[in-house]
């Protein structure tokens, strides 16, 4: 993105213009203005308007949603800027966090608690203080320049974010052209391990996308995965979605078992051999 600044509302600040600032900082490490923009600004291309000024015109920089129609599609400046740079796709794919941001910037937090399926409360319940510290400190501001610690944390956070998001497919697809399913029955019915080997050199996150491949294999009765351990030379066994079939802590006691959570869902072994695996796995049948 070829801009001079960044440019967005004053006053109350929100998930959406936070996060669209964040990610476009990422691409262009430019000052952050909070203030209403003018019709030149909106007609000068290199200034980015982010979820202010009622226009929506990605050839001039500008990503407002509060124009569209009531009934419109939740839709917020975030989505906006990914949807230009051709990841919402993806993002929406892999950030399960993205959608319910979208209802709640568009639709209020009655709505979306109505859309979850939750208690009103339950959206407060969420907050988490980093948000509300992060929030209150970039509302107070009317310049955000590089020399600022919050234009630095926002800088990382939307290099993290478009990382996550453009590596992860990277990761799938290792996961696929590495990966086996392997077989173990449970009460007459067949379920499934994935497992992933050790192989040289070994990606800095082994184990990241194992789930959202297995999502997208369509595979059913996936209960666990076995995949190597960050932190030694062995593997790490896991439930997959929290499957009640499993206890780790039922291999607690072996020699080969050097960690087991107390609740059971994960456990670490120096076991390298699959018929070794194999037999742990077994061995954790709840």
């Amino acid at each position: 993105m070829e801009i001079k600044s960044i440019l967005t509302h004053p006053g109350g600040s929100h998930k959406d213009e936070f996060l669209a600032c964040c990610v476009v900082l990422a691409k262009k490490a430019v000052a952050i203005e909070r203030r209403e923009p003018t019709d030149e600004d909106l007609a000068d291309a290199s200034i980015c308007v982010l979820d202010v000024g009622h226009e929506h015109n990605p050839d001039k920089n500008n990503f407002d949603h509060h124009q569209f129609p009531a009934d419109q599609i939740p839709t917020c400046s975030l989505s906006l800027i990914l949807q230009h740079l051709e990841l919402y796709k993806d993002a929406r794919q892999f950030c399960d966090w993205l959608e319910p941001a979208e209802w709640f910037d568009c639709r209020g937090p009655n709505d979306t608690a109505k859309w979850l399926n939750v208690k009103r409360e339950a959206i407060g319940q969420l907050n988490s203080p980093i948000d509300i510290s992060l929030l209150r400190r970039f509302a107070k501001e009317t310049l955000v320049t590089e020399d600022s610690p919050l234009w630095q944390m926002m800088k990382m956070i939307g290099e993290d974010l478009l990382n996550y998001i453009t590596t992860l497919r990277e990761r799938i697809n290792f996961v696929k052209e590495n990966s086996e399913f392997w077989p173990i029955t449970i009460n007459n019915e067949t379920h499934y391990f994935i497992y992933l080997p050790r192989t040289e050199p070994l990606p800095e996150d082994a184990s990241g996308g194992v789930s959202q491949f297995i999502e997208e294999s369509g595979k059913e009765n996936v209960i666990g995965i076995i995949c190597p351990d960050r932190r030694g030379q062995g593997y790490g066994l896991s439930k997959f979605n929290d499957s009640p079939l499993l206890d780790f802590t039922k291999i607690e006691a072996f020699d080969d078992v050097h960690f087991a959570h107390k609740r059971g869902f994960i456990a670490k072994t120096s076991a390298t051999e699959k018929s070794r695996l194999e037999a742990l796995i077994n061995a954790a049948i709840a």
